[in-house]
């Protein structure tokens, strides 16, 4: 999300227990706003999306990804850190292989430049009466 005058092809994975979401919390600091997201990344050339969604978690969280399903693809036109952004977004629902996910409280990781973040399980019912900052905002659609 840092580079500016570029589109950037991400895909993204929906894991859903229940009621429950599981996203990463990041802060925009020109905003000063706390938002959520799905885990993922952006689709390396010559790779597939399906393919970078479970490159994505194992380098993430060192998480295997299983009944992953494509849902579709969303344009997503933003701004972060005051500068704007536009991402093609391949979304897709999927539930993780080994079940001590489902029973983590918080998940801290690492993305590359070492930047630390914060993954958890989140009420879906709180981003969808706007409680909470689900980015992009169409991934209330596939709640």
């Amino acid at each position: 999300m840092k580079q500016t005058g570029k589109i950037r092809v991400k895909v993204f994975g929906l894991i859903r227990d229940k009621e429950r979401l599981f996203v990463s919390e990041d802060y925009d600091s020109v905003k000063q706003e706390k938002y959520y997201r799905a885990l993922g990344g952006s689709i390396e050339f010559g790779e597939t999306s399906h393919a970078a969604l479970q490159r994505e978690f194992q380098e993430e969280i060192q998480a295997e990804l299983t009944n992953i399903r494509y849902l579709g693809c969303l344009e997503n036109l933003f701004t972060y850190e005051g500068k704007p952004g536009h991402e093609i977004v391949q979304v897709y629902e999927c539930d993780f292989v080994d079940s001590k996910f489902y029973q983590l409280e918080k998940l801290v990781f690492f993305e590359a430049g070492n930047s630390q973040h914060k993954a958890m399980w989140i009420d879906i019912y709180r981003f969808k009466s706007g409680e909470l900052i689900l980015v992009p905002e169409q991934f209330v659609d596939y709640l």
